[in-house]
């Protein structure tokens, strides 16, 4: 018997809890849905999601954590569509958030995409729906 899975959250390691925060909420329009603390393990947990849908970006802070992380070369990029590509781009730009140009995969190809980088250096694709 096949089994079925549902996609629930993609998690990134934070240096600033609150300015990841903050820039999930205001870039993306992302709400905190919940939050765990465990003082104990020295960590905290934040889910966060958009009310289009119920995949969430957990957000985990450990609390000694001085430097930022090392992405690496393995990680690429998490996915969004936007209605209205180009309004989304200059809401970012004005915002002065790090975006990369709108790109197209060919001179065919409808809509678009450009990445925006989150505070951690995590990027998020935004596609033109």
């Amino acid at each position: 018997m096949s089994q079925e899975y549902n996609f629930v959250h993609s998690c990134i390691r934070v240096l600033d809890l609150e300015e990841s925060i903050e820039f999930y909420e205001k870039a993306l329009n992302l709400k905190v849905s919940r939050r765990r603390d465990f003082p104990e393990y020295k960590f905290t947990l934040v889910y966060m999601k958009s009310k289009l849908g119920d995949f969430e970006i957990e957000l985990t802070y450990n609390y000694d954590r001085e430097e930022g992380y090392t992405i690496g070369d393995g990680y690429s990029h998490i996915a969004v569509t936007v209605d209205d590509l180009k309004k989304s781009y200059q809401r970012h730009k004005e915002a002065g958030y790090k975006v990369g140009d709108i790109k197209s995969l060919s001179e065919e190809a409808s809509g678009g995409y450009y990445f925006l980088t989150d505070p951690d250096g995590y990027r998020t694709e935004i596609i033109q729906k």
